[in-house]
């Protein structure tokens, strides 16, 4: 893959962050709660600069897909018009195109306002299954500058209770980089 340029900022060791997301500037010796923590410094440098949330967060779910090997990474945004939860950018095999309120993970999410973590999808009452690989998933709402859910994290995992409690604070360390600058951002197609 070609290297897209610098960009702006710096990743707190004075490297220059690559807009590439193979060539985090994260140690992947590392266990995974590490490696996510190491990359929120870089993945504001790549989301502060580039104003469409869609490549913002096709970058998001690419940059910790990239340093955990998860399953599925990706986001599903609130449509107040439908009332629902419609697929946005992620990372991982096809998925459903959209989750309706009360039914699943994503659905809790977004309802209750709060972190889902779910050590085994098929004890989860309601869970939609939109691939049969997924064992268990951590689902993070996404705020707007009003504190409203404007979206959610999904990262679904093919190992059963995979995802340790440091994992998940980090998690949250980058959903709130993703927080701070969706009203930033435009949402055009263009």
């Amino acid at each position: 893959m070609a290297c897209l340029g610098l960009r702006g900022g710096r990743d707190g060791r004075g490297v220059y962050f690559w807009a590439v997301a193979h060539d985090l500037p994260i140690d992947m010796t590392l266990p995974r709660a590490d490696r996510l923590a190491q990359l929120a410094t870089p993945l504001r440098a790549l989301l502060e600069d580039e104003a469409s949330g869609w490549a913002n967060l096709a970058n998001a779910s690419a940059a910790v897909s990239s340093a955990t090997g998860w399953h599925w990474v990706g986001f599903y945004l609130v449509d107040q018009a439908q009332d629902n939860l419609v697929l946005g950018p992620f990372q991982g095999p096809i998925a459903c195109t959209r989750l309706f309120r009360g039914k699943g993970v994503c659905a809790a999410a977004w309802t209750h306002n709060q972190t889902q973590v779910v050590p085994d999808v098929h004890a989860f009452p309601g869970h939609v299954a939109c691939s049969s690989a997924s064992l268990s998933e951590v689902v993070l709402p996404v705020h707007n500058a009003e504190g409203d859910v404007v979206a959610v994290w999904d990262i679904d995992s093919a190992d059963a209770d995979d995802f340790s409690a440091a994992e998940v604070a980090a998690l949250e360390a980058l959903t709130a980089v993703v927080s701070s600058l969706w009203d930033s951002w435009t949402w055009s197609p263009a």
